[in-house]
């Protein structure tokens, strides 16, 4: 990613008149150099704006809301630069729409890069129509209008007029050129800037529904799921006659080599006149699964593989520079470690589910997908359906964190509903089956070693990652990136990988790859930084060295949008000293306190932890946080909440027990009971504080996370005197 990707985009914004009289702009922001998460080329980005006759504004948020906060933020960006009143906006929820919105998804923090320009130019085109007509109609210089709070006003004859009454007129202007307009100054934001309660918040507060959990249509059916307890086994044989002599029990479907491309599954789905009917009915279901040897696939076969990886050399050199195995020859001192985090559930509060309606030859979705248009394309491609014959509709989503971004579960409701056609089809994926079901964050090993001069500075940096994929590639979420710190601030750096096989499928998890990354790369450093008789943040500042940009080599064959970023050691030092002055850092090192940083999704954050024994265990007792996301924190209400939640999840996966275990194939994991996330009574005071740089601003759904896991497990290390190497803790 770059941090100017929002140059050379142009808006076309087109006015149509509604019935009554309202204005709708239909605003569609061309995008030269966007793409999807695969990378593939962008169309444009859209947004939908309707002013009604009482001069409320409706702004269709065109992005997946996953607890993110863009049904808030990006809306907030128009309604600023079509200087309305927020309390006038009306937020709805976009369907999936690519020809009409462009890009919509959720992941990888791009929606504040990917549109914190073209939205404003989209409220600063509407705005425009609208001067030039009241211009016209009081045959006045357009210059010489104002607009405040919806209405626009002639100061020189205290003339103003509503948004709405000017709405059919202004539908007939011309559409100004995106070089022509006038964009807010920053210091007259009234929107932007401020906090900004979610739209859905007092429905959620109210138990509304709103989650495509709660999806229910006329004549609705209800489907649950049945997968082999060792993933990837094929269905050998089953017997249904016992849950289909069960009252309510409608059908049992037989899925075959269903779901992504690299994990396809077979499943049985029972097809009842309830959910609880179709989820009792699968325990008559007599089933026989063929593992195909996969069953070998366990935590001590990795380990064992690992080991005998990291005898012997990286099978893919990720990059080089200078010597080390000379460097590390004439260091002063050596230090080696071996460090290891397990696999990580996604574990939704809302399981996986999706409600489909096949019906003359088209097939409609309601689903909570973080990329539904690529779920559109997939369940069509499954089905051998052409794709405008699928729709869908797009629902609050409880929790994804880079699940839903894969689409087996709208694939599966999909074929199920073929088999019921005319009637709705809600599949829920129960807790079991969800956990079961997941794409894990990978687990890793690595092996790390790093030389130090004389004074105590790094000189060498090597790793080798064992990671996980197929065919010598890592998965999802198990790359090693080659800008990885601290290897692209040393003369002399080494970056290897070795990937395993397994049956385990692999998905992006908040933060892929950094939140496993920054435990393994800044908890050595701490060790690092103890054999240079220093504490981490003052290493860092002195690896950091003067404020510079760091351009890591181009991977070939890779988009420009998706290219390792340029690193600014400025930037980063701001947070590294922001942090230790709002904890109270001291030199001489404290015991029970702990310091991470990371850069991710062109955000910097540096972490202090406190930890404690309290009653008989080690608790975390305060953090605090400094962030950098460039010049404009859009909402500050929910970048405080992401933060926070960034914490407590970045807490879970040091002390919190978190981890899936695999034996045998099978994933150890089948609910929250063996699998703890925080609870509120683990939450400590967190502290916050944003250090504003001159740049766009950036996303915030997962930067702050990654140097939160590192400086709890420092912490802890500090606390008890002993290296945690290995996550979770375990005293």
């Amino acid at each position: 990613m770059r941090a100017d990707m929002t140059t050379g985009r142009r808006v076309v914004l087109k006015a149509m008149l509604a019935a009554g009289g309202t204005l709708a702009f239909d605003i569609q922001i061309a995008a030269a150099q966007g793409a999807k998460p695969n990378g593939a080329a962008s169309a444009r980005i859209s947004a939908y704006v309707a002013i009604a006759a009482d001069n409320t504004v409706s702004i269709t948020s065109k992005n997946p809301e996953i607890g993110q906060g863009v049904k808030a933020m990006l809306p907030m960006l128009i309604a600023e630069e079509l200087d309305v009143a927020w309390a006038s906006v009306k937020v709805e929820q976009a369907v999936a729409d690519q020809s009409r919105f462009g890009e919509q998804f959720a992941g990888g923090s791009m929606t504040t890069p990917m549109n914190w320009m073209p939205m404003r130019q989209a409220g600063a085109t509407a705005r425009a129509m609208i001067v030039a007509a009241a211009a016209k109609q009081w045959g006045v210089p357009a210059a010489d209008l104002t607009t405040s709070a919806g209405e626009v006003i002639h100061a020189a004859t205290n003339r103003r007029a509503p948004y709405a009454a000017l709405a059919v007129a202004a539908a007939k202007e011309a559409v100004p050129d995106v070089a022509t307009l006038k964009l807010k100054d920053p210091a007259t934001f009234a929107i932007i800037g401020k906090p900004v309660r979610g739209p859905d918040t007092p429905a959620i507060v109210a138990g509304k529904p709103l989650f495509g959990v709660d999806t229910v249509l006329p004549g609705m059916v209800h489907a649950a799921l049945v997968t082999a307890p060792v993933r990837g086994a094929t269905l050998k044989s089953h017997d249904a006659a016992k849950a289909l002599a069960l009252p309510g029990v409608r059908k049992i479907v037989t899925l075959r080599q269903l779901g992504h491309d690299d994990a396809p599954v077979d499943a049985l789905a029972v097809v009842a006149d309830s959910w609880w009917t179709a989820s009792e009915a699968r325990k008559a279901l007599v089933v026989q699964w063929d593992n195909g040897g996969r069953e070998q696939h366990s935590d001590a076969a990795f380990a064992a593989a690992a080991k005998a990886a990291f005898a012997g050399k990286p099978a893919t050199s990720v990059r080089k520079e200078g010597d080390v195995d000379a460097a590390l020859a004439k260091a002063a001192k050596v230090v080696s470690a071996q460090y290891s985090y397990p696999f990580l559930a996604h574990a939704t509060l809302e399981p996986q589910n999706c409600t489909a309606q096949f019906k003359d030859g088209k097939l409609e979705l309601w689903v909570p997908s973080q990329i539904p248009n690529e779920g559109k394309d997939l369940v069509a491609k499954a089905m051998g359906l052409a794709p405008e014959t699928v729709s869908v509709s797009v629902t609050r989503i409880g929790g994804g964190f880079g699940r839903r971004l894969q689409s087996d579960f709208m694939i599966f409701a999909g074929a199920i509903a073929r088999e019921v056609p005319g009637v709705p089809v809600k599949l829920i994926l129960d807790r079991e089956e969800d956990f079961k079901m997941d794409f894990f964050r990978p687990a890793g090993f690595h092996k790390l070693d790093a030389g130090l001069d004389a004074n105590g500075k790094l000189v060498a940096f090597r790793t080798h990652i064992v990671t996980f994929g197929a065919k010598g590639q890592p998965g999802r979420g198990g790359e090693l990136p080659n800008d990885l710190v601290p290897a692209n601030l040393v003369p002399n750096m080494d970056l290897g990988m070795t990937v395993l096989d397994s049956n385990v499928p692999l998905g992006w998890l908040r933060a892929p790859g950094s939140n496993a990354l920054a435990f393994a790369t800044q908890a050595f450093l701490d060790e690092v930084a103890g054999a240079a008789g220093k504490t981490l943040p003052a290493f860092m500042l002195d690896l950091l060295g003067e404020s510079r940009l760091v351009t890591p080599p181009k991977i070939p064959g890779v988009p420009d949008i998706w290219q390792p970023p340029a690193f600014h050691t400025g930037r980063a030092a701001g947070v590294t000293r922001e942090v230790m002055k709002i904890s109270g850092w001291q030199e001489k090192p404290v015991k029970g306190r702990g310091f991470g940083f990371y850069f991710s999704h062109l955000g910097y954050f540096a972490v202090v932890a406190d930890c404690a024994q309290v009653d008989g265990a080690v608790r975390v007792t305060n953090m605090w946080v400094a962030g950098d996301i460039g010049s404009t924190i859009i909402n500050p209400m929910n970048a405080e909440q992401q933060i926070r939640g960034a914490m407590i999840e970045g807490m879970g996966h040091v002390i919190g027990g978190l981890k899936v275990p695999v034996a045998g194939g099978q994933v150890q994991v089948a609910n929250f009971d063996a699998y703890p996330l925080p609870r509120i009574d683990a939450v400590p005071p967190i502290a916050i504080s944003m250090v504003r740089s001159d740049n766009p601003p950036t996303g915030l759904g997962e930067p702050a996370l990654p140097p939160a896991v590192a400086a709890v497990a420092n912490a802890i290390s500090s606390l008890t005197g002993t290296r945690v190497r290995s996550l979770p803790y375990e005293a």
